[in-house]
């Protein structure tokens, strides 16, 4: 492929930060929900 245009680099240095950010959002989606399924069964 080797495509070393200006516009192939920009858009798969957005493509990384999106799937970056797509990675940490479902990260923090467990934690929270985890949290939540636990702290309503602790009494």
């Amino acid at each position: 492929m080797g495509d070393k245009s200006p516009k192939a680099k920009d858009k798969s240095k957005k493509q990384d930060t999106a799937g970056k950010n797509q990675k940490a959002a479902a990260a923090a989606q467990k934690i929270s929900s985890a949290a939540a399924a636990g702290g309503g069964k602790k009494k």
